[in-house]
């Protein structure tokens, strides 16, 4: 969902060694420091929106 709705790309913590029962995710910031805090505001609009919906 993050992807198709920001563009942003990530890829499951399990993979780098985190803890069990614990839920991360990596990514990789690449866009110019003019566009970072454009990048930021669509990920946490995007965290608010998901944690509205599957939230109990």
């Amino acid at each position: 969902e993050l992807l198709e709705s920001t563009g942003i790309s990530v890829v499951p913590g399990s993979g780098f060694g985190q803890i069990e029962g614990t839920y991360h995710f990596r990514t990789t910031i690449l866009p110019p420091t003019e566009t970072l805090q454009e990048m930021l505001h669509k990920f946490k609009d995007f965290q608010n929106r998901f944690l509205e919906k599957y939230s109990d």
